[in-house]
């Protein structure tokens, strides 16, 4: 883990270590914590976005470079950063508040470590409404369940060459995710047993190059796929 603030440091090992979860290292700023990162090895980073010498985004740039396999967890005070956004797009797995619970914090680091991203909170989907940009911003209709955000879906605009590779239903399975469903609401949304939904999804991120949900919703709204006022209601 690498925060600046040496408390929030040993509160959150504790917490993690009491509950079963290893922690291999710590940093103090961002240059120690990508040559820690890069000695350790570790399978979960949990980064401050502010920290001195080198800030918590640029820090998690070089990692996921060095790392492609490491996830990160970006750890923020205030629930509006605009740093968050561009973390996710470097491709962070999620971001959590530093006053998480300590139960919310053990979720989230193994919620991660298995290949998911921390998307589910209503801060995580504000920070993409309010910074993801969109070529659809005159779409303003609001998907409030999975069945009326699968309609939507299929309103989708012309395909992005990005989104080229993907079959109509792909863009569907693409377009839900970008509005917050789980793969549980992609089945019902779309009639599908959720092993169907998981092999769509595997095969979207594999044909787009993406590492997980995260980076999926970041390029559903940077291709236009969906606008802001698409996303679920909490």
């Amino acid at each position: 883990m690498a925060d600046d603030e040496e408390l929030i440091r040993t509160g959150f090992r504790l917490i993690l270590t009491s509950r079963g979860i290893d922690v291999v290292g710590e940093a103090a700023d961002g240059v120690q914590a990508v040559t820690e990162a890069e000695r350790l090895r570790p399978d979960v980073l949990l980064m401050d976005i502010r920290m001195p010498h080198l800030d918590g985004l640029q820090a998690a740039k070089r990692v996921l470079g060095l790392l492609p396999h490491c996830r990160v967890l970006m750890l923020t005070t205030f629930d509006l950063d605009h740093y968050v956004y561009a973390a996710l797009a470097a491709g962070a797995s999620g971001f959590l508040l530093k006053d998480v619970t300590a139960a919310h914090l053990a979720a989230a680091v193994r919620l991660v470590d298995t290949g998911d991203a921390l998307l589910a909170p209503s801060i995580t989907r504000r920070l993409i409404e309010r910074y993801a940009t969109t070529r659809s911003a005159g779409r303003t209709d609001t998907a409030h369940s999975p069945a009326t955000a699968a309609a939507a879906a299929a309103r989708t605009p012309a395909i992005h060459r990005d989104l080229a590779p993907l079959t109509p239903r792909e863009l569907e399975v693409l377009a839900l995710m970008g509005r917050g469903l789980s793969n549980a609401e992609l089945a019902a949304a779309l009639t599908l047993s959720e092993a169907t939904v998981k092999t769509h999804v595997a095969r979207i991120f594999a044909k787009l190059a993406l590492r997980d949900r995260a980076q999926a919703v970041v390029l559903a709204y940077e291709t236009g796929l969906i606008a802001p006022g698409d996303l679920t209601a909490d």
